[in-house]
């Protein structure tokens, strides 16, 4: 599946010049934690999010921000004061964001999303917003996930569980034997911890047509 078949096509923007309080309020109408800035062009220049609100001066009571380390630079602190008080997206905003091509795959999506610490990536064709992928997409997408329904009887269930043991789950390598009977799996193997236990069985589980799991590994705490 890839990113196209699942981001939000409808996408709520912003422009550079638009301001601080229009973000805010289009985020609260639209139920979203953040926005892509969008240039003339039509490329992503940015994202304002709540993370960038949730600094600003309007919620320091008139304070004018923290106190900076007395090791900070000028122009940093320049640059912190600009973002805090500027009344444009286009300063506020977070520049150069993460995005992601649409024919990504949503695994790709995934990863980017728990590596970078981003609820939201901006979808782009040729360099052209053309969608945003959210966390919650991603969920929609789980949800509306087909179990494989290819497999029918006991030969085919346990092809498809030796092909899946192998495909980075932590089990390869061990060896692990597979039998099946009536829809019930039986697993045998060296497996010793009970996280490798676990994966196994969520392996088997996760074929079609499986109606129970039976294990065999041998007890770690013997006697």
């Amino acid at each position: 599946m890839r990113v196209k078949d699942v981001m939000t096509k409808v996408v709520v923007r912003l422009s550079p010049d638009n301001s601080v309080r229009q973000a805010a309020r289009l985020m609260l109408d639209h139920h979203v934690s953040g926005l892509p800035v969008v240039d003339d062009e039509g490329h992503v220049v940015g994202v304002i999010t709540e993370g960038d609100l949730i600094r600003r001066t309007e919620l320091c009571s008139g304070v004018a921000g923290s106190p900076a380390e007395p090791t900070t630079p000028a122009e940093a602190r320049a640059t912190a004061y600009v973002k805090r008080s500027s009344w444009k997206v286009g300063d506020a905003m977070t520049a150069a964001p993460v995005t992601i091509d649409e024919d990504a795959s949503i695994t790709r999506v995934a990863t980017m999303m728990q590596e970078r610490g981003v609820k939201r990536i901006p979808v782009l064709r040729d360099g052209e917003l053309v969608g945003v992928v959210s966390r919650a997409d991603l969920l929609q997408a789980i949800l509306a996930a087909k179990q494989d329904e290819t497999q029918t009887g006991d030969d085919a269930i346990r092809r498809s569980i030796l092909t899946r043991l192998d495909e980075n789950t932590g089990l390869e390598g061990l060896g692990i034997e597979v039998s099946v009977s009536d829809g019930t799996v039986h697993l045998w193997g060296k497996v010793e911890t009970a996280e490798c236990r676990k994966a196994a069985r969520v392996v088997a589980e996760g074929v079609h047509g499986v109606r129970g799991v039976v294990e065999h590994f041998p007890d770690p705490f013997p006697g």
